[in-house]
């Protein structure tokens, strides 16, 4: 039986892969899907309460973001579990159709420039996927890989979270989506903003800084990375 052959890297696909939190969207997918569910008292009111206080530093500027999205995490987790997937889903829905152009300029037009070129656009997120879909393909995104939330056999769902190693990992998360899609990291570009991100962005050979936080900013410096910036209706490189 003749063995299939592997396609060249001339002919495998390149790639780019982005962050989508803060990077493509605006805010977090997680954090409005978090608020609306508030909103509709589908999470009870004490959820809100819980991340506050991180919530008020992160925006006086007297703590830092991953404090802040950590403990939505948590309390996302906490109360979600036990809800039926199609309710929150629904949510997630209404989030994403009202939400879907919070977009930066800059990224939404790479996405476009990239797509044109023949790209493989990849969206690699830590947002619940279930939402992180809906948003990855209103964007144009060929495949998006999100935090994957576990149902149990009644189709609700468990508070836990599959693989989450896994995700956590955006290089291993890259490296495993150019063997599945047969793709090429020759030419390939990568676009985060936090520190989580440094690791896809050594991975591809043009790595792009994009309103990065303080830690992410001095690696790239170091590195010689490009760094962009998009303050309301302008967008420089640093």
């Amino acid at each position: 039986m003749e063995k299939k052959r592997r396609a060249s890297p001339e002919q495998r696909r390149r790639v780019a892969a982005f962050d989508i939190d803060g990077t493509v969207f605006r805010s977090s997918l997680l954090i409005e899907l978090v608020e609306r569910l508030i909103e509709k008292q589908i999470f009870g009111a004490e959820a809100r309460e819980a991340y506050e206080a991180e919530r008020v530093r992160w925006l006086d500027r007297r703590g830092d973001y991953d404090s802040y999205i950590g403990k939505v995490v948590q309390v996302f987790a906490k109360q979600l579990k036990g809800l039926a997937f199609g309710l929150v889903a629904d949510v997630a829905g209404e989030v994403i159709e009202e939400k879907r152009n919070r977009v930066y300029r800059y990224t939404r037009d790479l996405i476009k420039n990239l797509k044109k070129k023949g790209y493989f656009l990849l969206a690699i997120s830590h947002s619940p996927k279930f939402i992180v879909d809906g948003f990855g393909y209103e964007a144009g995104f060929d495949k998006v890989y999100g935090s994957f939330y576990a149902t149990g056999a009644s189709g609700n769902f468990t508070g836990t979270i599959d693989d989450e190693d896994l995700i956590r990992n955006k290089a291993a998360v890259l490296r495993r989506a150019a063997r599945k899609e047969n793709l090429t990291l020759e030419k390939s570009v990568a676009v985060g903003d936090t520190e989580s991100d440094t690791g896809m962005l050594e991975l591809v050979e043009t790595p792009i800084a994009f309103n990065p936080n303080s830690l992410l900013y001095t690696h790239a410096k170091r590195r010689g990375w490009k760094v962009v910036v998009e303050r309301k209706d302008v967008i420089y490189e640093i």
